[in-house]
This record gives structure tokens, C-alpha cells and sequence, in this order.
């Protein structure tokens, strides 16, 4: 039964097509067939994990089997205590992992949500008020003011009906709605003006519709369907984490084999070489990593919070630094979703409107003179006509008991910073009353001096609306529409304060001026007036003729005055924006313009140019489209896809219904926390509390910042390893003793990895970081010679740390030899990672950053440092260690090496930097002469 061109039939081809009569409506028996057939009329959740699943579903990625291994292999090694640490951090991570994923699913409840919880139809020939879940197609429904409509349905009768659709749609102001057929196959839902969608909302007026889908047919069962079957994409943290796991196992496995076998080839006792083997395995697997990435990502979250914005995944901090392209809706993200008069064209003048939202704070100014209302016959006749055709409410709402309502506002009222201003009613016609209470007539001031006793409603066929107000005696009409509908029917203007004829000349002006505002993607409106005569008959529809013409208004949805220099960020930080909006083109071309979204040679398409086109298609250009207009919320989909095959990694940002499928698929969603629906909110990754565009910003560059930190800490950690393994690796190559012995090597790994990688997790950004391009989608953990600084810096460690072992051992001859030897290698190779943490805060060397900047990770260092103290002095724990206290030379010995790895290659760096730099300064000095 379900139809794809219910728009395009005529009532009764309606009535027909679906068997049912539009005063009876349906019969109980034809009902309950029918609900056998579509089902009920609720959104389905599609297939569902128990938590159970979702728990376990946690510890099957690879690093987590890899530290289930070490955690056996310390329990056989007998360090409990390593192994109860490996145990909780697989624990908690599972915990943490489990809470985001069982939020997540959570979309689907609350978009069910949003379904109607009762119907008024028409059965049997009776009225009768039904849950909205008993409803089927062909039933017929009654909807007023304020009503959810609770399935699609195909409007029968209208009253001045208007519809909330931007949820759905991103239309911006609430839709007119008609009964009339409309032609065109492939129409966006936008301009489907003859059919309600299942949970929007009806704002003004009544009508008679009949139910065409129900359930998961509708346009929100679509949007249902489009979340359960969107997969949500793999972090590229989450990615490079196991990609950098597996990489460690193997290089682990395969050293610690050349070791082992090394060793027992130059002589030493097998036993001792499996122990001093598995160590060095267990050592080379960071275990502490995974808990200190989610220490990084959760208090980077923190500083997120305070700067309003609320992660909901941890891993999408880090994918939002690297985003590469933003997607962002129009409406209440970029705008205010507060229309606004800007722009006047009244008796031949061109005016300008200051303020902002709702807010009745501003003034009218022509050519940059500010306009008396007093002295300005035309302007004060404008905002009256403004103020009184006009049936929206302007109410002040603070955050005491005490905030009160009103139609206007008056001229004296002081901004307050603890109340806002909201318009009950159409979004339009509340921008006419804010425009009447910036120059202080409000209906207060009107009431009693004029008194509205009659309306002619607008609606779509007559693209106007009309009041009869009484005034001293006499009756005058006022009217406001559609410019070019009231200008046919005006005989006068009002012209520098005088009426005149309404003259040929006249008229192309004024219409010239409607098409320069329409050019700036204003919605404008005319307005005009009569007085009527005493014995006129008020029934007649030649009322609103002879009409004195008085002006045009200008509104529009006005950007939020901080995006502008978000999106100058953006570019700066190599991230392209790009606005999707259900709004039409010319409007969201201007408003793009404005933002300085579009860059010279971008291009703008609409929803029925993407839907010609094929995914092939869309792929050869969609790197230079930068804003998309009347789109559904399949094409957002389309969109997103296309430009993540594209390579970019995708930041989708949205506060309606129909954002959800495609926030989902992005990289990163991010939902709005003010104006968002919660279907949009459960969908996203982030939300951002203030709705402001400029978070966005601050998020990225928190998420820079702690991909950075991530990736300190990994070249601290695996250069320590390399090291470790590496000393080991040489010795027994090398033919000579064991440099380290299994529970010192545990002790490295331990203590001195642990606290010095953490203080990296929450180091200060270097200040460049936003004037970098964003990451590569695909860049390896290892990238921008990562690997090498870890192999080289690695390798350094190892080789010094065996040449201060080499030196002692050959110096002693004491019984204590060999523990004397292994004393110093230890405390070398300790001094060594210590010396390298601040090397590693930097992309370029050691000497770029201020050392005591970070002062958790001065502490870090310095408790590592007692702790080794402890280790070699304290008697009762030399035993344990197998240590002995070192003496002043042998300090200058450990002390000199362990330096060597960090300042040789940080002088390097250096002066490789002003080579560099010099050869710059040459190739600008060349260019400055060319130039000249």
C-alpha cells in the first residue's frame, strides 16, 4: 500500500487509492487488517546486543590479548604484583569501553521517542483519540497547534497550517502547509508543502490529514533504518594502537629469541638466558600504554568540559585533531536560528536594522544617520503595520521566578545578562515584533489606541496576510506578503511621507530594491495599508485591493558573530568547512559568503544536482564543493561517504533528527547541546554545550595536543625498550656477561617507564601546533620520522649503557665484579630514559622547550631517581636487586653516558636547525631581489 508519489494526487485520487471515506474514515474490521499488514506504528531497534556481549566484546582486541600473555608470563616469572597491574588495567579498560558503546546504542530509544504518544481520528464516523501506535495507513487524523504528528501523512484540509519541520529537513522557519496536488518525481522533503512528517510539530493552525505510511516506512523510520545499518568507523587512534601492538610483539619476540639463543651459544646457562628472554619480552611490550592513553584522552577530556565541550568517546578527542574536513549544518550551528529585519527599503530609502536575535535592543540607521521614528512618516507606519499584523509573541524569560511575558518590548528595557528573549509563534512574524519593540511600540503601547477586530489568515495560495484594526473612529486594513503579490494589488505608495500614485516608475524601483535585497538572501516581505470606508463590507474579497504600497523588510537567519574567525582558524590549521543545510541555495550561498566559507573557484550544489549524480561522480568533485543546499538526509550520508573515500577524515556537526545517520558515519559526529535533538546527541561523539561553531576550535586543538602527547610518550616507551633489549642484544653478541639481570630489567620497565610517560600524556602543546596541516588519514604511528628518533635514540641507550658496563668491568677485579658492572649498567641505562623524557617533549631536540615547564614531569623524574637511589643504597633491598652503592666515578661514568644519547643528537639538531634556517633566509633574500 505504501505509495512514493502521494504528493503528486489530488484528494480524492487519495481518498481512492487508499479505500476510505474523509468524513467516516475507516471501519474497526478494515483497521485491524490492515495493522496486520504494515504492523504497528513504531520505530523498530533492529537488532540488539545484550550487555552482556557488549562487555565481553571488549577484550578481544589485540592489545588486550597482548597483555593477557604478559600477565601470564609474569605470574610464571612470579611478579604478582606486575601481573595483578596488567589484570586491572585490562579491566578498566574493558569497564570504560563497554559504558561508551552501551550509551551509544541508545540513539534508537530516544529517536522512538519522538513518535506521538496519541492520535485524534476519525473512525467508524466517529472521533476518537487512540494511541499513536494503533495508527495505519488510510486512517484519518485531526491536528492542531501544537500536536506531534504522529506518522506521515497527506494533508486533506488546511487552515493556516504550519509545520516545525527543521529537525527534519533544516528548514529554518516553519513550513505553510496545503492540500493541493504537486508535480515532480524527485522533490526534497522541503518542498513536499502538501505532506506532514511523523514527529514534527504543528505551530500554528488546524487540519485534516490521512495517514499514507506508518512505522518504519515513514521519512523518520527511513532516518531509524539509516542508523542501524550505518557502521560506525574505527578511530584512527584505535587503529594505530593496534597496528603499533602488533608491530611490538613481533620485533619483541623475534629480539628476545636472538638473545636467548645468542647467550647460549657464548656459554651461558640456558635457564638463566629463558629468564633473562621472557623479561626482556615483557619489557618490550609496554603494558602500561593502553591505561595511559586513556589517562591521556580522559584528562584532555577534562580541559575539553571546561571548555565547553562534552566527549561522549574518549578515542574522538584525538580524531577530531586530525579531522581534515568539517561538515557543518546551517541552521542554529553557523546561524542563530533567530531571524532577524536587517535590511529596510521604505519610500525610496535604503535602511539598515542593528542588533541581534530576538533580543529589542538596536536601532534604524540611513546612510550610517540613525532614524527618528518621530520624523519618519513611512518607518513608524511600517513597524505599526509590523507590531499589529501580527499574532507571535516576544516573551522575556530569566532565570528568576519573577520573568514575564509580553507581545513587545519597550525602548527603555536594559539588556539583562541573566534573561533571554524568545518568540512564541512564527520565527517571521517575530522578527517584525522585534523590529516594532527596538523603536518602542509594542503592543502595550499600542492597545487601546488601536484595536484589531478582524483577520484574513495567510496561507500559501494568497501569499498575504491581513488585519481590520479600529483606530479614532475609523477602520484601516493592514497587510503584509509576498512583495510581488502586494505590489499587483497596491494603487499607492507611500512616498517621502506623502501618498502618491503608485506610478510605473515608482513600482520598478520598489522592485528593484526587492530583487537587491533577494540578491543578499534575504526573505523579504512587503507591507502595505488602507483606510476602508464606513459602510465597506468587511466579507469582500476586493478588500485587500487599492492598498497603499509602504515598504519592504528584509530578514534573515543571521550568523553567530564568533564563526567567522573559527572557520579563518580552521584554514589557517589546513581544515576545509563545509556547510550542509536543508535551507535553499541562495540563501546558504550568502550566508557561506559571509562566513568566508567559500574560497575563490568553490563550488554550491543542491540536493536535486546531487541526486543526478553518481557516486563516481560526486567523488571528482566533491573536494572542491564547500556548500550543499535542500539536501535530505540520505545525500548528508552520500556526502560523508564520499569525501572519507576521498582520504579525509570527517567531522560531521548537527542538531536535528535527520543529522543522526550521518554524524554517525563520520569520523567524529558532533551534536549540538543546546538546540540538538537527543537523537543527534546519542548519535555524536561530541556535543557541544554553547552550540558554538568556535568549540569546535578549542576541540581540535585539545585533540592535536593529545595525539602529540600520545606520541611522546610512545618514542619515551619504545626507545627505553629498544634500548633495553638492545644492551642485552650486544652483550650477548658480544660474548660478555648478562649487562642486566631479569628483576632489574622488571624494576626499568615498571617504575621508570610509568611515571615519566604519564607526566608526557598531559605535556603543554608546542605553540605551532595549529598552523600545521592536519595528519594524514592513514599516517603510520611511526610517521614524520618517529621510527627513526625512536631506533636512533634507542640504539644510543643500549650502546652507552654497554659501554659504561664494559669500562666498570674492566676497571674491578673485585669479587663484586660482575654485580658491580650490572650496578652501574643499571643505574646507566635508568639515567639514560630519564635524561631522554625531555628530549622527547619536543619535535626538534631538547633544547627547544623550556626543561621545568611540565612540573609533573620534573616530579615524575625525580621519584624515579629516589627510587633508584633506594635500590642501589638501601641494604635491605640490594640483596633483592642485586645491587651495590656506586662510587663518585662511577656516577661520572653513568652520568656521561647516559647523557650521550640526548645532548649528541640534540646539538645535531641544532645545528642541522640553522642550516636550515640559514638556507631559508638565503632563498627569501633571493626572492626579495627577484621581486625588486
Amino acid at each position: 500500500m505504501d505509495h512514493n508519489k502521494w504528493h503528486q494526487m489530488s484528494v480524492n485520487e487519495l481518498l481512492a487509492e487508499l479505500d476510505v471515506h474523509a468524513e467516516s474514515g475507516l471501519q474497526e474490521e478494515e483497521v485491524t487488517l490492515r495493522r496486520e499488514q504494515a504492523g504497528h506504528n513504531e520505530l523498530s531497534e533492529g537488532k540488539t546486543v545484550s550487555p552482556i556481549a557488549l562487555f565481553l566484546n571488549q577484550f578481544k582486541d589485540f592489545m588486550v590479548l597482548v597483555l593477557a600473555g604478559a600477565t601470564l608470563v609474569s605470574g610464571l616469572l612470579g611478579e604478582y604484583l606486575d601481573a595483578v597491574t596488567i589484570i586491572a588495567i585490562i579491566l578498566i579498560n574493558g569497564i570504560l569501553g563497554f559504558v561508551q558503546e552501551f550509551r551509544a546504542e541508545r540513539s534508537l530509544r530516544v529517536l522512538k521517542q519522538l513518535s506521538a504518544p496519541s492520535a485524534k481520528v476519525i473512525r467508524n464516523g466517529k472521533f476518537e483519540q487512540i494511541s499513536a501506535k494503533e495508527l495505519v495507513p488510510g486512517d484519518i487524523v485531526l491536528l492542531e497547534s501544537g500536536d506531534r504528528i504522529p506518522a506521515d501523512v497527506r494533508w486533506l484540509e488546511t487552515n493556516s497550517c504550519y509545520t516545525e519541520e527543521s529537525a527534519l529537513t533544516g528548514e529554518s522557519v516553519p513550513v505553510n502547509k496545503h492540500c493541493g496536488a504537486i508535480a515532480g518525481d524527485d522533490l526534497p522533503l522541503g518542498d513536499r508543502r502538501n505532506i506532514g512528517f511523523m514527529g514534527t510539530m504543528v505551530t500554528r493552525g488546524t487540519g485534516k490529514a490521512l495517514v499514507t505510511r506508518t512505522g518504519m516506512n515513514t521519512e523518520m523510520g527511513k532516518i531509524a533504518h539509516l542508523i542501524q545499518s550505518t557502521e560506525e568507523m574505527e578511530t584512527p587512534l584505535q587503529h594505530r594502537l593496534e597496528q603499533l601492538g602488533k608491530i611490538l610483539i613481533g620485533v619483541a619476540l623475534a629480539l628476545t629469541v636472538m638473545v636467548v639463543v645468542a647467550g647460549i651459544l657464548h656459554g651461558q646457562p640456558a635457564l638463566g638466558m629463558f629468564l633473562a628472554g621472557v623479561s626482556l619480552a615483557v619489557a618490550a611490550i609496554p603494558e602500561g600504554l593502553p591505561a595511559i592513553v586513556t589517562i591521556a584522552l580522559a584528562l584532555g577530556v577534562q580541559r575539553m568540559i571546561k571548555r565547553k565541550a562534552i566527549v561522549r568517546k574518549l578515542p574522538s578527542v584525538e580524531t577530531l585533531g586530525c579531522a581534515s574536513v568539517i561538515c557543518s549544518d546551517k541552521t542554529g550551528t553557523l546561524t542563530q536560528n533567530k531571524m532577524t529585519v536587517t535590511k529596510l527599503w521604505i519610500g525610496g530609502s535604503h535602511m539598515d536594522v542593528s542588533g541581534e536575535g530576538y533580543e529589542p535592543v538596536g536601532h534604524v540607521t540611513a546612510a550610517g544617520r540613525p532614524v527618528e521614528l518621530k520624523q519618519e512618516q513611512g518607518l513608524r507606519r511600517f513597524v505599526q503595520i509590523s507590531a499589529l499584523c501580527n499574532n507571535a509573541i516576544l516573551e522575556e524569560q530569566q532565570d528568576t521566578p519573577s520573568a514575564k511575558g509580553m507581545r513587545g518590548a519597550k525602548r527603555s528595557i536594559v539588556a539583562d545578562p541573566s534573561s533571554t528573549w524568545a518568540v512564541k509563534g512564527d520565527p517571521t512574524e517575530g522578527a517584525l515584533l522585534v523590529l516594532a519593540a527596538k523603536l518602542g511600540m509594542t503592543s502595550s503601547n499600542l492597545k487601546g489606541i488601536y484595536n484589531r477586530t478582524q483577520e484574513i489568515p495567510f496561507d500559501s495560495d494568497r501569499k498575504r496576510m491581513s488585519v481590520i484594526v479600529d483606530h479614532q473612529g475609523g477602520r484601516l486594513l493592514y497587510t503584509k506578503g509576498a512583495p510581488d503579490v502586494l505590489m499587483e494589488r497596491c494603487s499607492y505608495v507611500l512616498w517621502e511621507g506623502k501618498v502618491v500614485p503608485f506610478t510605473h516608475t515608482l513600482k520598478q524601483r520598489a522592485i528593484a530594491a526587492n530583487a537587491e535585497m533577494a540578491k543578499q538572501a534575504l526573505r523579504v516581505l512587503g507591507v502595505a495599508y488602507r483606510e476602508l470606508k464606513p459602510n465597506e463590507d468587511l466579507q469582500d474579497e476586493q478588500i485587500e485591493n487599492q492598498l497603499i504600497f509602504v515598504g519592504l523588510g528584509g530578514l534573515i537567519d543571521p550568523p553567530r558573530k564568533e564563526v567567522r574567525e573559527a572557520i579563518h582558524k580552521c584554514r589557517r590549521a589546513g581544515i576545509k568547512t563545509v556547510m550542509i543545510t536543508g535551507d535553499h541555495q541562495l540563501t546558504a550561498e550568502a550566508i557561506a559568503g559571509q562566513l568566508g566559507i567559500v574560497p575563490r573557484g568553490g563550488m554550491s550544489v543542491s540536493g536535486v544536482q546531487l541526486s543526478q549524480w553518481t557516486d563516481e561522480e560526486l567523488d571528482k568533485v566533491v573536494d572542491q564543493i564547500y556548500v550543499y543546499a535542500r539536501v535530505s538526509p540520505e545525500h548528508k550520508l552520500r556526502i560523508v561517504k564520499a569525501l572519507q573515500r576521498k582520504g579525509h577524515v570527517v567531522a560531521m556537526t548537527g542538531d536535528g533528527v535527520n543529522d543522526a545517520p550521518a554524524i554517525k558515519a563520520a569520523d567524529i559526529g558532533i551534536a549540538m547541546g543546546i538546540t540538538g535533538t537527543d537523537v543527534s546527541k546519542e548519535a555524536s561523539s561530541l556535543i557541544l554545550s554553547d552550540d558554538n561553531f568556535a568549540t569546535i576550535v578549542a576541540a581540535i586543538e585539545e585533540g592535536r595536543g593529545i595525539y602529540e602527547n600520545i606520541r611522546k610518550f610512545i618514542r619515551y616507551l619504545l626507545a627505553s625498550n629498544v634500548g633495553e633489549i638492545l644492551v642485552m642484544f650486544f652483550a650477548m653478541m658480544a660474548g660478555l656477561p648478562l649487562p642486566l639481570i631479569p628483576i632489574q630489567i622488571l624494576w626499568v620497565n615498571l617504575v621508570t617507564d610509568g611515571l615519566p610517560a604519564m607526566a608526557l600524556g598531559v605535556d603543554q602543546a608546542e605553540k605551532d601546533l595549529m598552523e600545521q596541516r592536519p595528519r594524514a588519514a592513514k599516517e603510520n604511528i611511526f610517521g614524520r620520522r618517529l621510527g627513526w628518533k625512536i631506533i636512533s635514540r634507542g640504539f644510543l641507550i643500549g650502546i652507552c649503557t654497554l659501554a659504561a658496563f664494559w669500562l666498570t668491568l674492566k676497571a674491578d677485579n673485585s669479587s663484586q665484579q660482575l654485580v658491580h658492572a650490572q650496578s652501574v649498567a643499571f643505574a646507566t641505562l635508568v639515567m639514560a630514559q630519564l635524561i631522554h623524557v625531555f628530549d622527547c617533549r619536543s619535535s626538534r631536540s631538547i633544547f627547544h622547550r623550556n626543561l621545568l615547564q611540565n612540573k609533573y614531569l620534573v616530579l615524575a623524574v625525580l621519584s624515579s631517581v629516589v627510587l633508584l637511589l633506594a635500590v642501589l643504597y638501601v641494604e635491605a633491598l640490594q640483596p633483592i636487586f642485586k645491587t651495590v652503592p656506586l662510587s663518585l666515578r662511577d656516577w661520572a661514568i653513568t652520568l656521561i653516558m647516559a647523557g650521550i644519547p640526548t645532548f649528541l643528537l640534540g646539538f645535531g639538531s641544532i645545528i642541522s636547525g640553522r642550516k636550515s634556517s640559514f638556507k631559508r633566509n638565503r632563498a627569501q633574500q633571493r626572492s626579495i631581489r627577484k621581486v625588486v
